[in-house]
C-alpha cells in the first residue's frame, strides 16, 4: 500500500482534517491491508507467516467493529456499506 493510496484511505474517512486514529480510519487501513495480503495469500498458499498476521489483522479489525458499534451504530453501519464489508 503506497502512501498517496493510504493518504486517500484517510481522506475519505477522516472527521477533521487532522483525524488520523479515529475507529473509521484504522478500520479502513486495515481493511485494505487484509486484502493486499489476501491477493498475496491466494498467490503464495504455503505462506504461514502472512496468514498468521492476516488473522491478527482481521481480529484487530473486528475487535475495532464491535468499539464503533457501541459508540456509534449509525456510523458502523455506513462504514460497513461503504467498505463493503459484509455481504
Amino acid at each position: 500500500m503506497t502512501n498517496t493510496h493510504t493518504q486517500e484511505l484517510m481522506a475519505k474517512f477522516q472527521k477533521h482534517p487532522k483525524d488520523s486514529g479515529s475507529p473509521a480510519v484504522q478500520i479502513a487501513l486495515l481493511s485494505e491491508r487484509i486484502r493486499n495480503i489476501s491477493e498475496h495469500l491466494k498467490n503464495y498458499p504455503k505462506d504461514h507467516h502472512s496468514r498468521a498476521g492476516l488473522l491478527k489483522q482481521v481480529g484487530h479489525r473486528k475487535r475495532l467493529l464491535n468499539y464503533l458499534k457501541q459508540v456509534s451504530s449509525e456510523e458502523h453501519q455506513k462504514l460497513i456499506k461503504s467498505l463493503d464489508l459484509r455481504k
